[in-house]
């Protein structure tokens, strides 16, 4: 929430947004085709914003070429319906404003920046880096809060200091710590997103502006659900539809695998866009994909019976 205990609003880049995987020919050539499909389906199946380049979309592993190109692509099939942010953070901040200035020029809205990963730098050089990013250009930039993957936590004391600067608006939550949430969020204006699928409802009950959900590549509309019914005032359905969704965050975000691999196994068993992963990653096996598949299938059709 700001600073006066209201919720964001409108959100800077919608509520219902899906880290969009980065679709690839079975050669693992980049497949803009397959992209701009899936983005469209995304968009009809309640997406509000797709990001794009993000951990999901394989950015360790896609060319810089590659990541403008993506979004020139989903622009062009989205329109101005959506919103497209893209990421560009990288372990090295002169390489993250040119990937920030690319992205500006290929028609993304907004700029997801990772705190810089492996050499793990304090907490005076990591605000430095997200400033000189945020001076780079004219986008509005998210935070991407990982330490997981990072190895670096972007502490609240410095969340808030960033949060003074104009083009420094959101914050992408994968930090899991609740406590540290709300101070940042009762001392600034900064939009946060859940960034893990089972957190959605918890962050947004205090005061988070929506999601970047993996899981939404296959169920882009399972999330939104939520936050509908909570803003409706039915806490108690908002919370029996989060916990429906359980059996396949489970399999998709904690069975051991990164979400890039199971988004796309399900992906590919549903007939979608979304071709193979690129080294180091590897595929899911078949039993592995079977679980998702079955998973799926289950949550679908839970969804119809209570909608009868």
């Amino acid at each position: 929430m700001t600073t006066d205990g209201h919720r964001p609003s409108p959100p800077p880049f919608g509520r219902a947004l899906c880290a969009m995987v980065t679709p690839f020919t079975e050669a693992g050539a980049l497949d803009l085709d397959g992209a701009q499909q899936l983005a469209g389906r995304l968009v009809a199946g309640g997406c509000d914003g797709l990001v794009l380049s993000g951990t999901t979309g394989e950015s360790p592993t896609t060319t810089d070429a590659e990541k403008a190109a993506l979004v020139t692509a989903v622009r062009e099939a989205v329109g101005e319906r959506v919103s497209l942010v893209a990421g560009v953070g990288t372990a090295d901040t002169r390489h993250t404003v040119e990937l920030a200035l690319a992205a500006e020029k290929a028609g993304a809205d907004g700029l997801l920046v990772v705190a810089p990963y492996y050499s793990r730098p304090p907490q005076d050089a990591l605000e430095a880096h997200f400033l000189e990013v945020a001076d780079a250009c004219g986008l509005p930039l998210t935070l991407y809060d990982i330490p997981g993957r990072t190895g670096t936590r972007i502490e609240p004391d410095t969340l808030v200091r960033l949060a003074e600067h104009p083009r420094i608006i959101a914050v992408k939550d994968c930090a899991n710590d609740l406590l540290g949430t709300q101070k940042v969020l009762s001392r600034t204006g900064l939009a946060y997103y859940a960034g893990c699928d089972e957190q959605v409802l918890a962050l947004y009950a205090i005061g988070a502006a929506g999601y970047v959900s993996t899981v939404a590549n296959a169920v882009p509309d399972l999330f939104r659900a939520v936050l509908d019914a909570f803003d409706a005032g039915d806490t108690r359905r908002a919370a029996l539809l989060q916990r429906r969704a359980l059996p396949l965050i489970e399999p998709m975000m904690a069975a051991g695998l990164p979400g890039t691999v199971t988004a796309k196994a399900l992906l590919g068993a549903l007939g979608l866009p979304a071709g193979p992963v690129r080294a180091p990653l590897r595929g899911a096996d078949r039993a592995t994909t079977e679980a998702l598949l079955g998973a799926y299938e289950r949550l679908v059709a839970d969804a119809g019976q209570s909608q009868a």
